[in-house]
Formats: C-alpha cells, structure tokens, sequence
C-alpha cells in the first residue's frame, strides 16, 4: 500500500447567529415569506423595463404577460400573510437585488437585438430559478407545518414559476438565440 499524502483538514467557521435570527421553522417560514414578497415587489416594478428593452415581440409579449401574472403573485402572498395571522411588509431580498442588477447590466453591455433578447431570457431564467427554489421550499415548510391552504397557494405560483421558466426556454430555443448566434 503506497503512503499517499494526508490533505490538511480545512477548518470551517462556525457562524453565530444574529439575536433575531429565526428560533424555529414557522418563524423561518415567515422570514422566507417576507423575502419573497419583496423579490415579488421588486419584480413587477423591474419587469416593464426589461420588456420596453425587448426586440422580439413575443418576448416583449411573454414579458408584458408575467407583470400581470407577478402582480396576482403579490396578492396569493398577501392572502398566505392574511391566512397566517402575519404583516405582509417584505425584508430586502439580497438575491433577487443581485439578480435583478445583473439584469440591469446586460441591457448596458449589450446593443437592442437578438443579443439582448438572449441577455434578458438568460437573466428573466435566473430569476425564474431563484423563485422555483424558494416557492419549493415554501411549499414544503408549509405542509410540515401543516398550512395546507397556504401550501396550496404557494404550489399555485410554484406552477407558474416553472411555466414561465418553459416559455423563456421555448423563446429561447426557437428563435431568439439563433438569431443572437447570426449577429457575430
């Protein structure tokens, strides 16, 4: 048997938690509520300026189609806050900033055209993703805490999310990254 080196074991930090960090999971729960009722917040006012950037009209459309299918979103989580006895004033969505800011810096880098219709599928996936994950895990603290209505309501705009995501790749497949590959 060979005597192959050892590698140093890492050492990981253990990290303490804030004095208003979560105690339990309903209070997770509600944590990840309010984050996602932000992120949901700041998408219908970020939506409107990805579309006015659109070229390709049925992007444009499927853009102009999801503000009105975010706003019912807002509502579905208002009712989850009514349901659950909670206020349904949002924390800052450090994710969904990022996310959105990327957004923001492809419309700069890029020119108006198939190049940039890509750029705002590529960023709109991204979001789509980042609300798959958290509406999935919503769904699941829900039923373990046994908020089957809300877990309902949830499921409902995790559904929408992934169809969304469908008509992004759809666009994408199609039309709209092949014309972008025609550019160079």
């Amino acid at each position: 048997m060979e005597n192959t080196p050892q590698k140093p074991q890492q050492q990981t930090r253990k990290v303490a938690a804030k004095s208003s960090a979560a105690a339990g999971l309903r209070e997770l729960f509600i944590d990840e509520l309010k984050d996602i009722i932000y992120a949901e917040r700041a998408l219908v006012k970020a939506l409107p300026k990805m579309a006015n950037n659109a070229t390709d009209a049925a992007l444009k459309m499927a853009i102009e189609e999801h503000i009105a299918v975010t706003e019912t979103q807002v509502e579905r989580l208002v009712q989850v806050f009514e349901i659950l006895g909670e206020s349904n004033r949002g924390v800052k969505c450090d994710a969904m900033e990022g996310l959105l800011k990327e957004g923001d810096s492809i419309l700069e880098e890029t020119e108006p055209g198939p190049v940039r219709d890509a750029g705002i599928i590529s960023a709109s996936q991204k979001i789509e993703h980042y609300e798959i994950a958290s509406y999935g895990t919503l769904v699941a603290f829900a039923k373990i805490l046994g908020e089957e209505e809300v877990a309902a309501l949830l499921q409902q705009t995790l559904d929408e999310e992934k169809e969304a995501d469908a008509k992004l790749s759809e666009a994408a497949y199609n039309s709209i990254n092949i014309e972008a590959s025609e550019e160079e």
